[in-house]
């Protein structure tokens, strides 16, 4: 058995706001703080790796837990928006992967939890992708076996 965190990322500036290139958005103050409070909530579990999409914000919002933890956050374009499941399915099928944040987006959070009703994990309704929760996926065989949400900070 093998769990996966899923952290949608912290509040960032406003979409329509920003004039650069998206990928680079970073988040905003409500943001900082849920990032910051992520080494809160995670206390109780055991992390062996961090990854990240490459976009800033996602990026920014396992910063501080990182740091806390001592590890690096290393960038995977596969959790990147508008990649779909796909890639996290690729993490959750890595039989040498355990206890392994994921920072991603709403897309691909939306998908998941799809995903997790379809399985019969969840029911309809249940959860949430806000942004700074997570999803606790207990993975068995490469396939979700239970999920635990976690709400934003």
């Amino acid at each position: 058995m093998s769990v996966f965190y899923f952290v949608r990322h912290a509040k960032a500036g406003s979409r329509s706001h920003w004039r650069g290139d998206d990928r680079l958005r970073p988040i905003g103050k409500k943001g900082v703080k849920q990032a910051e409070a992520l080494i809160d909530i995670f206390k109780p579990f055991k992390i062996s790796a961090i990854y990240s999409s490459p976009y800033l914000r996602c990026v920014q919002t396992v910063e501080p837990l990182a740091s806390d933890r001592g590890l690096e956050v290393q960038e995977a374009p596969a959790l990147a928006e508008g990649r779909g499941l796909r890639g996290a399915f690729e993490f959750m099928g890595d039989p040498k992967l355990d206890d392994v944040v994921l920072s991603t987006h709403g897309d691909v959070v939306w998908e998941l939890v799809e995903d997790l009703v379809r399985r019969r994990l969840i029911k309809p309704g249940e959860g949430g992708y806000e942004k700074g929760s997570t999803w606790v996926v207990e993975v068995r065989d490469g396939k979700p076996v239970r999920a635990l949400f976690i709400p934003a900070p």
